[in-house]
């Protein structure tokens, strides 16, 4: 029997920021290249041909490149920057997210409705945690009751994810007045855990529940009892 071939993960070479001179892997990066009327375009996915600069994945580092008129330096040439740039990318990442919660959504990754959280964290394995902006005091505290009663302190590293409003939960996931979710743990909640980091990192918000376990690096996964 011919031994089954695995595909090899392809590596990406590490790249240098024009702003710090740090050199990071891509992922923690944003690569830039120009289009054909030499404006600066950010290509967050890696795929846009042409010779391309990057900048660490943040806001602040984006508008640095901005104001100091790096990009000329990087590409050598006369180019075009939008004042607007670093926050169309926000904006870019932020719908990057709302549609990954979309897909996670149609893999069978998402439930809603307060009572349905509160139950999948007893019956489910879980990833993350999802309230609206807008979610009341009340609501956000009572199920964090209940997910502490399963975890104790790791409660934590526990991802909570609180940065789309009630209009962007219902795109995302075709319902009406998405308050709570939960998601559930598999291939489909890695998307929208990644696009979510990347997000909060180049916003620069708070680090406290950034859902990485403080020991191992790794997302912390809600398991269900007797798993």
């Amino acid at each position: 029997m011919r031994a089954r071939l695995h595909p090899v993960p392809r590596h990406e070479p590490e790249r240098t920021c024009i702003v710090t001179r740090a050199v990071r892997p891509p992922a923690e990066l944003i690569r830039f290249v120009l289009g054909p009327d030499r404006e600066v375009v950010p290509d967050l996915r890696h795929r846009l041909p042409g010779r391309g600069v990057w900048v660490g994945a943040r806001q602040d580092l984006v508008e640095e490149a901005v104001r100091r008129r790096l990009f000329a330096r990087a590409f050598k040439a006369e180019v075009k920057v939008p004042e607007s740039l670093p926050g169309d990318i926000r904006e870019a990442l932020r719908t990057d997210l709302r549609q990954s919660l979309s897909l996670a959504n149609k893999a069978g990754a998402v439930v809603t409705g307060f009572h349905k959280v509160e139950a999948a964290i007893a019956e489910k394995p879980l990833a993350a945690l999802i309230h609206a902006a807008e979610a009341a005091e009340d609501g956000r505290r009572k199920i964090a009751n209940q997910l502490r009663k399963r975890l104790g302190d790791a409660i934590s590293s526990f991802p909570v994810v609180q940065v789309l409003s009630n209009d962007e939960l219902d795109l995302a996931l075709g319902r009406s007045h998405v308050i709570h979710a939960a998601l559930v743990a598999g291939a489909g909640s890695d998307g929208f855990l990644n696009r979510w980091h990347r997000y909060r990192t180049y916003c620069g918000l708070d680090a406290d529940q950034a859902g990485l376990d403080l020991e191992t690096g790794e997302p912390t996964i809600l398991k269900p009892a007797g798993y």
